[in-house]
Formats: C-alpha cells, sequence, structure tokens
C-alpha cells in the first residue's frame, strides 16, 4: 500500500474520529438542554400549582365580620328588611310554611329591662335554624324599633342547609321605647375539625341568668326532652316561649341576602310566606307583652294572629 493511501486512510480515519466526538459534545449538550427544560418545566408545575391551590382556598372569615354584602349593598340589604311594607305583612297574614309557634310560659316571673319587657334571644352564627329565624326577628322587631349596626353571616358550612344567607346579631344594637331585646350569639360560624368531630369558637358567654333560663324553658314540657337545650331560643318577657326555627332553611337555600330581602316584599313568594308569616307570628307576641303598641305593628291582621300564640 503506497504513502498517498495510507495518508489518505489516515485523514479518513480522523474525521471520522472528529466527527464522532463532535456528535457526542452535541449529544451532550442537547442532554443538558433538556435536563435544563425539565427542571424548568417542574418549578413552572410547581409555581402554577401554588397559585391555584392560594386561588381556590377559602380563608377563614374572622367572627363580627361581613360573609356576605358590604357597603352600599349591604345598606340595601339592611334597608330591604327592615322596612317590609305594613300592606305587605298585612297580605301574608299567617303565612305558609310557619310550623312552630310561641308557648306560653306558665308562672313565669316577668322578665324585663330598664322598665321595659325583654326579648331575650340564644343562638349561634353557625346554627341554620337560627339564620332562617334571623330573618323574620329582624323584620319583626323592626316593627317596634331600629337596629344598627346589622351585619351578614352565613351559616356552618359543614352543617345541615349549609352556608344559609343570614344576621349576626353580634356587635348590633337596638333601640325601642317598647321593649329591650337582649341578642346571644353564642358560637361563631369559624369552624374547627377536631377527632369528636366539628366544633364552633365561643362568640358570646351566656350570664348565669341567662343560662338558666334556657335551662329551665328549653326542656319539658315546652319542648321534647330529645330537643331540650336546641337553638335558637328565644324568650318573650317569660311569658312565651320558641324553640327552634318556626320555618325550614330549606326555603332561602341557593339565594343570596339580597334577593332574599327582595323577595321580602312579594306576599306570592314562598320566601315572604315564609318570613313575614313568621315575623306576623313574632310581632303578635310582642304585641301581647306592650300591650298592642304601637297600632302601626298591632295591626287587625296582627291582633288576629295573637289568639293563635
Amino acid at each position: 500500500m503506497g504513502k498517498a493511501s495510507r495518508a489518505k486512510r489516515d485523514g479518513t480515519r480522523r474525521e471520522k474520529i472528529a466527527a464522532q466526538q463532535a456528535a457526542a459534545r452535541r449529544a451532550e449538550v442537547r442532554n443538558k438542554v433538556l435536563m435544563f427544560s425539565g427542571v424548568v418545566v417542574v418549578i413552572i408545575a410547581v409555581v402554577v400549582g401554588f397559585v391555584v391551590f392560594k386561588a381556590n382556598s377559602k380563608p377563614q372569615v374572622a367572627s363580627g365580620t361581613s360573609n356576605g354584602p358590604t357597603g352600599t349593598a349591604l345598606a340595601s340589604v339592611v334597608t330591604d328588611t327592615t322596612s317590609v311594607p305594613a300592606s305587605t305583612l298585612n297580605k301574608v297574614g299567617a303565612g305558609s310554611g310557619v310550623n312552630a309557634l310561641p308557648l306560653t310560659i306558665k308562672g313565669g316571673t316577668p322578665l324585663t329591662s330598664g322598665g321595659k319587657p325583654e326579648m331575650l334571644y340564644m343562638g349561634a352564627e353557625y346554627c341554620p335554624y337560627c339564620a332562617a329565624e334571623r330573618w323574620a326577628m329582624v323584620v319583626a322587631l323592626s316593627r317596634f324599633g331600629t337596629f344598627s349596626g346589622l351585619s351578614t353571616v352565613h351559616s356552618g358550612s359543614a352543617d345541615t342547609f349549609a352556608n344559609t344567607p343570614t344576621w349576626t346579631f353580634y356587635k348590633s344594637t337596638y333601640t325601642s321605647k317598647y321593649l329591650t331585646f337582649t341578642p346571644v350569639e353564642m358560637q361563631t360560624n369559624v369552624e374547627t375539625q377536631t377527632s369528636s368531630g366539628t366544633s364552633y369558637t365561643t362568640l358570646q358567654t351566656p350570664t348565669s341568668a341567662q343560662q338558666a333560663l334556657l335551662a329551665k324553658y328549653d326542656a319539658p314540657p315546652y319542648v321534647a326532652s330529645a330537643n331540650a337545650g336546641a337553638i335558637p331560643f328565644i324568650d318573650f318577657g317569660n311569658k312565651y316561649m320558641l324553640s327552634g326555627a318556626s320555618y325550614s332553611p330549606q326555603i332561602l337555600q341557593g339565594m343570596t341576602w339580597s334577593q332574599i330581602a327582595t323577595a321580602l316584599k312579594d306576599p306570592t313568594s314562598p320566601v315572604a310566606q315564609a318570613v313575614d308569616g313568621t315575623a306576623n307570628y313574632l310581632t303578635a307576641t310582642i304585641c301581647k307583652l306592650t300591650g298592642n303598641q304601637p297600632a302601626s305593628a298591632c295591626t287587625p291582621v296582627v291582633k288576629q294572629l295573637e289568639a293563635k300564640v
């Protein structure tokens, strides 16, 4: 084999080696790029996942703050709920869907405050039955006086009739020359999961006298032993009592605060039939405490309902 052939062959071999080395370098670079890209993808996925988690997480709302409308929207809902026309309430009368009426307390010492009959309410923000009853209470009590500081909440999300739109009486005030209204919201709607189930943070602690009334009248013979201590509990001057909701919270499911407040002024709506009907019975009970004063609240329609209490 001549020198020229050997040189050509050696050159070809060197070219192949050089090509292989270049290909290896390109593969190495490509692998590093792919590895880096994979790391970037993982980082992006983690960041996106964190953002989605934060976006979908519902922060707990501290008690006393609004769980519903605020600002002008809240003001509108308050106005609609506290100013249901007497003509609408008269058209509703006894309503429909009202399945619990106040009962007469026998031999009770009159409950008064500031020289006026006292209406004691004991409930909790998480309670769906309290949620339903509060709508009627606000409507009824607004016929005898004025609320300030009302705010909206919803019932507990882990309870039956979850997230029922409602009010809280916590931090509200009520002024009337006819009666004293004393609300006690015993727990918040903020849930804590424990080994024994769902619990709620204490909000207001009843006085010993209030707790004694609950134990005495929210019990047999006024309620079944299985329902003793149920809330909401309302004591009307130690002359009448009500335990539990007067109508089913089911009627309010799927509605907003604004929709409920608006429906209160339509006497044909299921909401008005239940809420306003209940409010009329509550009004009749209060009228029996105030000697049918004022006349604007204790209308002939309401007086007819007094006989059923």
